[in-house]
């Protein structure tokens, strides 16, 4: 699976760190950028390259972070296909992808720290959509509203 990193300003640290502590699994690791030199580098813009690159297939799922998760999920929710949620626990994370095929994860690099954060990864990662009925028909709702909405232009 090739999984897509981005970060903002505020979340540049905490992706760094993910990507070390992922590195050398059997998952390909995507940096899209965000550096924390620019504190112009605002969460929109990487939820927006994160986003795209998970709705056009160059990446499978991504980890997104800013300072508080919040405005990165907000952000890349807006992206056609993208289910972005902000995690900082393991079982939101894993029930996250088995329930509601969440695509995207969401940290705050101000709020969780290396390790909580890497477990939460983990569990993202390691997670597989159930596709139980209930969870389909759930999801195939999720699909028609974001349908809907977006044909309102």
């Amino acid at each position: 699976m090739r999984i897509g990193f981005a970060a903002d300003h505020a979340g540049a640290g905490l992706k760094d760190d993910l990507l070390r502590r992922l590195a050398g699994q059997e998952h390909e690791l995507v940096d899209l950028g965000g550096d924390g030199s620019d504190p112009h580098d605002d969460y929109p813009d990487f939820a927006a390259r994160l986003g795209r690159a998970v709705r056009d297939g160059v990446v499978d799922r991504g980890i997104l972070v800013c300072g508080s998760g919040v405005g990165a999920s907000v952000a890349a929710s807006k992206i056609v296909g993208v289910r972005a949620a902000v995690c900082h626990d393991t079982y939101s994370a894993r029930q996250g992808v088995e329930h509601d095929d969440m695509n995207v994860l969401c940290l705050g690099g101000r709020i969780v720290g290396v390790e909580l954060a890497a477990a939460c990864a983990r569990a993202f990662v390691d997670a597989r959509f159930s596709g139980e009925p209930r969870h389909v028909r759930r999801l195939e709702k999720v699909l028609a509203i974001e349908s809907e909405e977006s044909g309102r232009g």
